[in-house]
């Protein structure tokens, strides 16, 4: 049995229409399908596994902090810093006097990677230089540094 093909205004055959009747004749001769009922009392309903916390920290924890020992950072002492002109950076010579930033007996800074992590004071051990800390900047004073 077939069915006439419904056009289009400008004459042309409707494909889209075409493929529905062809699926509605298919669906009549086939078997009846399930009748669809919306979900009630009587569904199934799906079963997920409660979420546990993970433990904050392990034996594991400590191995994996081994894994970046041995990662080699930076670490400096700034005693201070100013701004200069090039014309006055080519005048110094020996025995020339730089004005820093920082007063006299004010903390250092302590920069790892050119980030700053602490404070201190200038230490003489042994006939060398070395720095006590006096201060360490907390992590969210430091992030804060990085905006």
């Amino acid at each position: 049995m077939s069915t006439p093909q419904p056009t289009n205004p400008d004459g042309a055959t409707d494909d889209w229409a075409a493929a529905l009747a062809e699926q509605a004749q298919t669906d009549a001769t086939a078997a009846p399908a399930a009748p669809v009922t919306p979900p009630g009392d009587d569904y199934a309903r799906a079963q997920f596994q409660d979420l546990q916390k993970e433990p904050v920290a392990t034996a594991g924890a400590e191995a994996n902090l081994d894994v970046i020992l041995d990662i080699p950072v930076t670490i400096s002492m700034e005693i201070g810093h100013t701004k200069i002109s090039i014309r006055n950076l080519l005048q110094l010579n020996q025995g020339s006097v730089v004005e820093l930033d920082r007063l006299a007996g004010e903390p250092m800074d302590v920069l790892v990677n050119n980030c700053l992590v602490a404070h201190g004071e200038v230490v003489v051990v042994n006939e060398k230089f070395g720095i006590r800390l006096t201060d360490i900047v907390s992590a969210a004073e430091r992030v804060k540094k990085l905006k």
